[in-house]
């Protein structure tokens, strides 16, 4: 455990009172370390997870039909399966204890479905318990596969599973058997239920099926898993005729019903199986299942200071004398030691507001994710540094000049509480967040913190999704970043990108019968020398719980222009409603200076709903790039660890004929901090958005810094979602 020493710089021998800042009270709060600290180093093993393993389409399932199953909350699963000339890549999340959503692209070889070759195909499968499996009930769920895509996988299902154990018989079984519609229903139909349309060639596809679910014929499918250590063996009956596979192509020929696997489980998180389907192909599939709440790599971090109670060591009374509040020599040796302390816990000091009995300090949180840890040890630097006579501490989250929220605690409090039964809860429920306000104007401000000026070299990776010819293209290079801060609340940034390698630029032309905001990205990935952005920016509270933001200058890639925001967050709301407003004009394919003939006035009003369970519902209503004019409906779920994985749909005036194959935007967004995978303290992440189709309808420009998830993790529902952290 490396130690952190505190070094005053003589404020004791201003402020009269040597014990205090002695070399002993330095030492003593030296090597003791946190339990929450410890217990973040060394952290208690978990039980191996036995999470159910995937089916060819990566649910819940057997070989190729589905089970009952459920994955552990928040479980995120990826999985590729081929065989036949066909490959699924499938990623799965379990959004909550009882639903599970899913998006797959499914590339078929040597066919001629729909007048294609080589066949892509994107679409989205749900499913949701109906019951938990008991002592002697079978878990029973409900499912709907490829419910708003071509419908060529479509179909759906009633299913049950139990699992057992035999006596003298090693491991488990677990035996499934359900009723299939659509796809699961060409085989062995045993009843029907009216008509089930078609999907006709030249749909636009991507809208919802809802004339063709549980319609149909009616088949039944079942199977049994075996599991004993890492070993599990599969055999199912399968109820999918695969009719236009075998219609269509020669690679595939179904000659049974019955499919058979054998799988193993190579490690914590990756099981890989084998197969043999139909009587005629050989399959394999991978699956990686991880989930939020077990960190790739623990975490490693420094114990933040102890408390140490005064009790311990302002016995004289001259230790609580009030009189230091009146020198200005002591006020800036104090602060200028707490910035050195705060420093040692990677968070700076903006400004101290010095009282007799209560100091405000206003800080930068650049390193702990969560803004709960980095309250918890901002109090305790200030609890190690500051006078005797201070029991009110506020502590005020900054971010780039704005004041976000207030944290007020009692010493006595912090010093009680350290070591206390549930103490996170019981510090928590004694302190209060408030509006943060503007800096009083006796604040102490730290004389080298502006102007400030950064700059950085970091590699990039640019991904392109699904285009026909080719399903993954990638751009990867160098971002040259720097900004300048001249005050409190202005920032100018900008970047340039450095291609090194990448195929983006090598993609189909776009095609569009709406102005062309984004299907023609390949144009703009022709120069590997850009000026990715350049831009300045104003931040500042326009009064209390109102928040403004204005910027100029080149946004993205493809736009620039002005932009204007005032967002309204009261700090203890789960309520926040903002409005956007922006002139943007179409920047030049060569990304330096220049701007084509395109503009457009856009902009959105957006409601912001914390929700239960860390979730976010946020709706966008307002004109997009290509003045289409609609609303974006997200929905987001955020994990303590910084983990957020959500989707989201647009609907606008834009026709499905006119907006092209999709017939909507729509897609999922998963964002992996980079802490849980390299086991460090960072803010960083790695963001990923997934559209089954890159269109132009409904599309928003992308201004840097808006307002709302800056501002939200530091108000009180944010911050009480991790008042464990407040003693890490």
């Amino acid at each position: 455990m490396p130690h952190t020493k505190i070094t005053l710089l003589g404020a004791m021998a201003l402020l009269g009172l040597p014990l205090w800042q002695s070399p002993a009270f330095a030492q003593s709060v030296q090597p003791t370390a946190s339990p929450a600290a410890t217990a973040e180093e060394a952290p208690r093993a978990l039980p191996w997870p036995t999470p159910p393993s995937v089916n060819f389409y990566g649910a819940p399932g057997l070989v190729d039909m589905p089970s009952a199953e459920m994955f552990p909350d928040a479980q995120f699963v990826t999985s590729v399966a081929s065989f036949a000339g066909q490959t699924r890549y499938s990623l799965q999340f379990q959004a909550l204890p009882w639903v599970t959503g899913a998006f797959r692209y499914s590339v078929i070889k040597d066919r001629n479905l729909f007048g294609f070759g080589d066949y892509y195909d994107r679409n989205f499968d749900v499913r949701f318990r109906l019951l938990k499996e008991g002592r002697y009930r079978p878990a029973v769920a409900l499912g709907l596969q490829d419910f708003a895509g071509t419908g060529i996988f479509g179909g759906e299902y009633l299913v049950a599973t139990k699992g057992f154990e035999l006596p003298q018989v090693p491991g488990r079984f677990k035996v499934t058997t359900g009723l299939g519609w659509g796809r699961l229903a060409t085989s062995g139909s045993i009843a029907s239920v009216g008509t089930r349309p078609r999907f006709a060639s030249g749909d636009t596809g991507g809208e919802l099926s809802v004339d063709q679910w549980f319609r149909g014929d009616i088949a039944p499918f079942g199977g049994i898993e075996w599991t004993h250590g890492k070993w599990g063996l599969k055999a199912e009956y399968s109820s999918d005729i695969y009719d236009q596979e075998t219609r269509q192509s020669d690679v595939f020929e179904r000659r049974s019903s019955l499919n058979f696997g054998v799988e193993y489980q190579a490690s914590r998180q990756l099981r890989l199986g084998a197969y043999y389907l139909y009587g005629d192909a050989i399959g394999v599939n991978a699956q990686l299942q991880l989930n939020p709440r077990h960190a790739a790599t623990p975490l490693q971090v420094a114990a933040p200071y102890p408390v140490v109670p005064r009790s311990a060591w302002a016995k004289d009374d001259t230790l609580w004398s009030q009189g230091w509040v009146k020198r200005e020599a002591a006020k800036q040796s104090l602060r200028q030691a707490l910035s050195e302390a705060m420093t040692a816990q990677n968070l700076i000091l903006e400004s101290v507001t010095f009282g007799p009995t209560e100091a405000e300090v206003r800080f930068r949180n650049t390193k702990f994710r969560s803004e709960t840890n980095a309250v918890g040890r901002a109090a305790r630097a200030m609890a190690a540094t500051l006078p005797a006579s201070v029991e009110t501490f506020h502590i005020v989250l900054v971010s780039r000049g704005l004041g976000l929220s207030r944290v007020t605690l009692r010493r006595s409090d912090l010093e009680a509480l350290e070591f206390a039964p549930n103490a996170s809860d019981a510090l928590w429920a004694v302190t209060g967040v408030s509006d943060a306000g503007p800096a009083s104007a006796e604040a102490l401000l730290d004389p080298e913190l502006y102007p400030a000026f950064s700059a950085s070299i970091s590699p990039y990776a640019s991904p392109s999704y699904f285009d026909p010819s080719v399903p993954f293209r990638l751009d990867v290079g160098l971002d040259y970043d720097a900004s300048y801060s001249p005050a409190p609340g202005w920032r100018f940034a900008g970047a340039i990108r450095q291609r090194i390698w990448g195929n983006v630029a090598d993609a189909r032309p776009g095609s569009s019968r709406l102005p062309q905001v984004r299907t023609d990205g390949r144009e703009f990935a022709q120069e590997n020398v850009t000026l990715n952005r350049l831009y300045a920016e104003r931040r500042w509270k326009m009064g209390q719980d109102l928040y403004a933001r204005a910027t100029v200058g080149y946004f993205e890639s493809m736009f620039g222009g002005v932009s204007g925001e005032v967002l309204w967050k009261p700090v203890n709301s789960r309520l926040g409603l903002g409005l956007e407003a922006n002139y943007v004009r179409q920047r030049a394919f060569d990304q330096r200076l220049g701007f084509q003939d395109y503009d457009v006035l856009t902009g959105h009003a957006s409601a912001y709903l914390e929700l239960p369970k860390n979730y976010l519902l946020q709706v966008d209503a307002g004109r997009y790039l290509a003045g289409d004019i609609g609303a974006t409906v997200a929905l987001e779920r955020t994990f303590s660890n910084g983990w957020r994985f959500g989707g989201f749909f647009t609907l606008t005036d834009v026709s499905a004929e006119d907006f092209g194959e999709g017939s909507f935007d729509k897609g999922i967004r998963v964002s992996i901090p980079l802490g849980w995978l390299v086991g460090k303290t960072t803010r960083s992440a790695y963001g990923l958005t997934i559209r089954p189709v890159q269109r132009d309808g409904g599309q928003r420009v992308r201004v840097p810094g808006r307002l709302y998830g800056e501002i939200r993790r530091a108000h009180t529902h944010s911050l009480q979602a991790q008042t464990a952290r407040i003693w890490e």
